[in-house]
């Protein structure tokens, strides 16, 4: 099975969110979390699949990911800041889980695994095609760097937070990570050209 055909079938977790917050002591409501889940299951979703490259193992993540965010998000720090550490939640929980894996590698996912759901133009088709495989050879921190950067649009300063790294860190990993995909484009696209 491919990435690509695989939608989000997202829905609200049936949480009694008055009675936790009366019970933990959160600053929240009904509303007010289903508002903040529409808002942001989807992107943390796809980062976590994209980074992982496994929908089952995004779907599990997410949930757990919204339920220690539940047990210790600070509502009033605003919608950015919550957001910002949910991801980082996701990302400690994906950290986690590599940890434990230790005898799978992303590196053995299946050909097309970064494809994207909707292929109905054909320049996007052509930029998967050639993305996907290039994708797939970098490391995790790289893929989950760029993802952050350019899908979900992150600060340097942002992606220091959510991954735990030091911001200087962050831009050195990043221009590395952006001329190692850089190179392995133009080998795919030397590549395809002789195909052609």
């Amino acid at each position: 099975m491919k990435l690509s055909d695989i939608t989000w079938q997202g829905t609200i977790p049936q949480v009694d969110a008055v009675d936790s917050a009366e019970t933990s002591g959160l600053s929240m409501d009904d509303q007010t979390f289903e508002g903040f889940y529409q808002r942001t299951a989807r992107s943390l979703w796809i980062y976590l699949v994209r980074v992982s490259g496994n929908a089952a193992l995004a779907d599990d993540l997410l949930q757990e990911s919204y339920l220690r965010f539940l047990c210790a998000a600070h509502w009033n720090e605003g919608d950015v800041a919550c957001r910002r550490y949910l991801f980082r939640i996701a990302t400690n929980l994906l950290r986690d889980h590599w940890r434990r894996k230790a005898s799978t590698s992303l590196e053995e996912l299946p050909e097309g695994a970064f494809l994207a759901g909707d292929n109905r133009d054909v320049d996007r088709i052509e930029s998967q095609m050639l993305l996907a495989p290039a994708f797939e050879r970098m490391s995790p921190r790289e893929r989950q760097l760029l993802w952050l950067a350019y899908a979900e649009g992150a600060t340097h300063r942002e992606i220091a937070q959510i991954t735990g790294l030091r911001t200087a860190g962050v831009r050195i990993v990043l221009f590395r990570a952006r001329r190692k995909l850089a190179r392995l484009l133009r080998q795919r696209i030397a590549v395809a050209g002789c195909n052609l």
